[in-house]
């Protein structure tokens, strides 16, 4: 029980935030990786990296799914590590999709095959990436985490979601914060 004057300071939570491995990461499902968090609380957290194409065209899923549709090449995501046989769709708009949450203004993610038939008939969202898997933290995992310098935490943008290249994707957060790789070293957060 606090003592009298002491605070109970409320968790910070990291959700609509980027998550972007440090140099030192050495977990391979997350090293070189932007994680755009979507789920955050006391419980833990949740998350799907932004900027890890699969080997795996939309157009290839929505046929395997008997969605056909020829013209859409854009990448899969590999989301993370967990349920990697399970889809997760990021997107704008609001929609009315069967499995959708709200995670922050503009941006949702859906988990139900209804958002990718309206994807492939042109009437889905206008902005979306679609990944398999998704990241996720044990209670105080991801706290942990951070206070071992794993990862540096930054808003997220829309435009770094959505509208730049993957590969530009990582770079872009870093440089948010005014950071360039080539400043970090594996000691960060050390003298």
């Amino acid at each position: 029980m606090p003592h009298a004057g002491s605070r109970v300071t409320p968790m910070q939570s990291f959700r609509n935030q980027f998550l972007i491995a440090m140099p030192q990461m050495k977990d391979p499902n997350f090293a070189g990786t932007l994680t755009y968090i979507c789920e955050h609380s006391d419980k833990g957290a949740m998350g799907i990296v932004i900027n890890r194409p699969l080997d795996l065209s939309l157009s290839e899923v929505l046929e395997q799914l008997d969605l056909g549709c020829d013209d859409l090449d854009a990448p899969v995501f590999s989301g993370g590590p967990v349920q990697l046989d399970r889809g997760f769709v990021l997107h704008d708009g609001d929609g009315n999709w069967n499995s959708t949450i709200a995670i922050a203004d503009g941006v949702r993610l859906t988990t139900s095959k209804d958002i990718l038939a309206a994807i492939a008939t042109g009437e889905g969202p206008k902005a979306f990436l679609v990944a398999l898997g998704y990241a996720g933290w044990g209670e105080g995992q991801l706290e942990q985490e951070l206070a071992e310098n794993a990862w540096l935490v930054c808003p997220a943008t829309r435009d770094i979601l959505f509208d730049l290249p993957f590969h530009e994707r990582f770079n872009a957060a870093l440089g948010s914060l005014g950071v360039d790789l080539v400043q970090l070293s594996g000691q960060v957060g050390h003298s």
